[in-house]
Parts: structure tokens; C-alpha cells; sequence
């Protein structure tokens, strides 16, 4: 390889002090508000045919807080969702970051019930630690007058004809709310179960009841920083095993969406904000 020359080496040396300068903004300005669509075809154990191509967009971690200025960048990521035309959206808990947050969501009130007015079969959601250290009453109450749909330790079967499968979830298992048994139950013997549960190393749990054939989670973020090659550079407790994407457990598969908020430090680098669309198809 030729030496590089004096000039060359300026305009390199130049291009790295300007990318090193630019990266913070990005971190702090850009990443963190450039959501990537991740689109996967999924096989389901049990799934009946009649569910083939049924899409569940999965999204998680909104962290909605007082720093915001406005709700557009929320606005924008509901766009986003319905602009995949899912028959259903999964939302996997920690929507807010503290309690003074309550402004700033409620002003979200209006897109958050049109995603539930637009999606065919609904919004379902749980919540995670971050809603129950700040106010799970509020969350609550607020998604559900909204016309979102609470998975609190329970289920909602859907029918496609004469098939059925089962949207089910539980309470936030950090927070010592979650009852298993109690959402298994709440699926009819010989339905397939897809369960929302806020944070994803809880899926060894899961995988003790058998009508669970999929566990949606979030809460790790993906760690918000990652290094190519090496991943995460932090994790959050309870999602150092599954932190991020499709995990096939055996009788369980298991998908960790990387969130579309952040907490502070409020960067990403080569960790963007994630939607995830899922077409369902019998394994």
C-alpha cells in the first residue's frame, strides 16, 4: 500500500476531528429520533392457518417526559406504526419516565386514540418499571379511557373465522406485579398465546407455561450505546441475557425491541430507536 501523502493525511486527519466533533449532536439529536422498521416473518408454534400474515407491530419504551417540548416526535413515531397497517399493535410497557411526565402525555392523548381508532384489531399493552416507580394509576387509567386495551395479568383472544389466538400479558415482573398463572389461565386450552411483558430475561419464567408460544419484551433499549462488534456497552438489570432481538427458546421464542425512548444519557449510537413488524405464519 502507498505511503499516504502530506495533503492526504491533512484531509484525513481533518475528516476524523470532524466526525468526532459532530458526534455528540448525532448521539444526542439524531440517532435517538431516526426509528428503524425491522420487518420479520414469523412461524408460531400452534398458529392456526387462518392467522397466516396476521401483522402485530411490536413497540416499546416510549419514555415520554417533561423535556420534551412537544409531542411530535411521538406523533411521528404513530405515523410510522399505522403506516405498516398492522391488525394489531403490542406495546411493551415504560411509557413514561417520572411522575411531573403527565403533562407532555396527556398532550399525546389525541394520536395515541387514533392508533387505537386505526389498528382493526387493537392496541394492547402492559406496563414496565419506569410507569409503576412514577404513577401506574395514571398510565392506566389514561391508555384505557384512550381505548387502548390492558393486558394486566390477563388475555384477549382474537378469532379469525373459527381460529383463535390469544394476546395475553403480565403485570412488570420487576416490580413483583406479574402473575403467570393468572394470565395462562385467562388463555382457553388449545389456543396459541402471544405474551407482552416488560422486561425480557423474565422469558425463562414464560417458558414454563405451554400456551405461551411467543413473549414480547422490551426495556433493555438495546442499551442505547453499542459498539460494532461488540454490542451493549450497558444493560439494564433483567435484560442482560435477552437483550435484544429474536431469541428461539425451544417451546418459546422471545423478541427484546430496542425501545423508542431514551433515559438518560438521552444518546444513541449504532442502537436506533426500533419498530418492529411481525408476520405471523404457522410453524
Amino acid at each position: 500500500m502507498s505511503r499516504l501523502s502530506r495533503r492526504d493525511f491533512l484531509k484525513l486527519a481533518l475528516a476524523m476531528v470532524g466526525a468526532a466533533g459532530g458526534l455528540p449532536y448525532y448521539m444526542r439529536h439524531v440517532e435517538p429520533f431516526w426509528p428503524e422498521v425491522r420487518r420479520f416473518r414469523l412461524p408460531l408454534r400452534g398458529l392456526p392457518e387462518a392467522f397466516r400474515g396476521f401483522r402485530l407491530v411490536h413497540v416499546s419504551d416510549w419514555h415520554i417526559d417533561d423535556e420534551w417540548r412537544s409531542p411530535a416526535p411521538a406523533e411521528r413515531w404513530i405515523d410510522l406504526i399505522l403506516a405498516q397497517k398492522p391488525h394489531a399493535v403490542a406495546v411493551t410497557g415504560d411509557w413514561i419516565t417520572n411522575e411531573p411526565d403527565f403533562a407532555m402525555f396527556r398532550r399525546l392523548g389525541p394520536a395515541l386514540r387514533r392508533m387505537a381508532e386505526q389498528v382493526s384489531d387493537g392496541v394492547f399493552f402492559v406496563l414496565g418499571n419506569h410507569d409503576h416507580w412514577a404513577n401506574p394509576v395514571f398510565v392506566r387509567e389514561s391508555l384505557t379511557h384512550l381505548g387502548l386495551i390492558d393486558l394486566k395479568n390477563t388475555a384477549v383472544v382474537l378469532q379469525v373465522q373459527r381460529a383463535r389466538l390469544a394476546l395475553a400479558g403480565v403485570d412488570d415482573p420487576w416490580s413483583k406485579r406479574a402473575d403467570w398463572q393468572a394470565a395462562h389461565q385467562a388463555v382457553p386450552e388449545g389456543v396459541p398465546a402471544i405474551l407482552l411483558a416488560h422486561e425480557p430475561d423474565f422469558a425463562d419464567e414464560t417458558r414454563r407455561w405451554p400456551r405461551f408460544v411467543l413473549q414480547l419484551s422490551g426495556h433493555s433499549h438495546g442499551g442505547q450505546v453499542c459498539l460494532p462488534g461488540q454490542g451493549p456497552l450497558i444493560l439494564p438489570k433483567h435484560a442482560h441475557k435477552y437483550p435484544m432481538g429474536l431469541y428461539d427458546l425451544g417451546s418459546l421464542k422471545l423478541y427484546t425491541n430496542r425501545g423508542l425512548g431514551v433515559v438518560p444519557p438521552k444518546i444513541r449510537l449504532f442502537c436506533r430507536p426500533e419498530i418492529t413488524v411481525l408476520t405471523l405464519e404457522p410453524e
